[in-house]
């Protein structure tokens, strides 16, 4: 048996289920962008339908997709049938589990057949002595690795047969999930009850002392209106996290495919929302405040004291916007990337530092005015 039919004997153990996706940078961008205006318009049309009747189709799907191999899907329906699932998706993550440490043993041993093999080439054929010597350390190898190979291909075998019927189960699921809703839908509108008492209202979380939050005007109402938008905007990008470290999950101990992007990709996008939702944070009064002589303060007390605090804000955040654009602008200058093997662009995640702290001056302006209108008089 030559190196080459080697070669080929050892692509079996490669036949392992793989996800050897890599996110597009394109793609990335492109879904930070329009992600949180897609979700912004489903909940503004939701709110104006009202609440939908459970269990949402949409819902049942979207659990039927991403989470379909373990029942969840049919546990959202209240079906004791998500039990079918679960055992299947087990035994699936337990054969590749033996098969990743199968796969050692595999690739040990291919490596010591093919050192016999090299022995054999490099004995002159005048030494016999040698030369069968060698052939028996072939023959000992190969039976090694095809005895390696022979149980890798049982736990390939095993794993891609539960992982057909699973996909069986989950393509049958998806004709029936539709009927399943309706029926659900006529069986809770049949035995209807009187409705639920409306939810206790939650606390508002923050120091909630700041005296200025009732107070408006037409200017400050418009930096106001730019920053809670940013700030609702950027909120929706921590839906795409939970997506992401759960692809990022099952592609690592289901398909024994690790990433080299999410947690970069995740990271870099917690740090953008970080700076741009700083300004929206600063306006619900929810930064940390130091305030053991601050909370004794009577109303036009406090906005005193935020007006000679100002001082050192502004110093700060306009230290920050200027020193942000300039290592902002060098970026894009240079079109950064990351030093990774996926090579994002750096340059787009820098800029939101100039943009955020713009964003919270902004907002330091705005409260500035209302703290002047509260000291005046006017915030009665």
């Amino acid at each position: 048996m030559g190196a080459s039919a080697l070669r080929a004997l050892l692509g079996g153990i490669r036949r392992m289920p793989t996800l050897n996706f890599i996110l597009p940078h394109w793609m990335y961008w492109g879904g930070l962008a329009l992600f949180p205006l897609v979700a912004m318009y489903l909940v503004a049309q939701q709110r104006r339908r009202g609440a939908p009747r459970e269990p949402i189709l949409f819902n049942a799907y979207l659990f039927w997709l991403t989470a379909g191999f373990a029942g969840i899907h049919r546990f959202y329906l209240k079906s004791w049938w998500g039990f079918a699932f679960v055992p299947l998706f087990l035994a699936v993550v337990y054969c590749n589990s033996q098969l990743r440490e199968v796969r050692d043993d595999v690739s040990r041993t291919f490596a010591a057949l093919e050192q016999a093999h090299t022995a054999v080439e490099q004995v002159e054929p005048s030494n016999s002595a040698a030369l069968e010597q060698a052939r028996e350390a072939v023959k000992r190898d190969e039976a090694e690795y095809r005895e390696a190979k022979a149980v890798s291909d049982h736990w390939f075998d095993l794993s891609r047969g539960f992982g057909i019927a699973l996909a069986l189960l989950l393509l049958v699921d998806a004709f029936l999930m539709p009927g399943i809703v309706r029926r659900l839908h006529a069986k809770g509108e049949a035995g209807a009850a009187a409705p639920h008492a409306p939810p206790p209202d939650v606390p508002a979380i923050g120091t909630a002392e700041d005296p200025t939050m009732r107070l408006h005007s037409r200017f400050t109402d418009a930096i106001e209106w730019v920053n809670v938008k940013a700030g609702e905007y950027v909120a929706y990008w921590a839906v795409i996290s939970v997506f992401a470290y759960y692809y990022e999950v099952v592609a690592r101990f289901v398909f024994n495919s690790p990433t080299n992007w999410v947690h970069e990709s995740m990271f870099l996008m917690y740090g953008m929302q970080y700076m741009i939702s700083g300004a929206y944070a600063y306006r619900e009064d929810q930064h940390v405040r130091v305030d053991v002589v601050y909370s004794h303060l009577s109303e036009r007390g406090k906005a005193i004291a935020d007006i000679l605090s100002s001082v050192f804000f502004f110093v700060f955040t306009l230290t920050m916007l200027y020193t942000g654009w300039k290592f902002a602008w060098d970026a894009v200058q240079n079109s950064e990337t990351s030093f990774t093997e996926w090579t994002v662009q750096y340059w787009p995640v820098k800029l939101t530092i100039p943009v955020g702290a713009a964003l919270i001056v902004l907002q330091g302006v705005s409260k500035l005015i209302k703290d002047i209108l509260l000291v005046r008089g006017k915030g009665a």
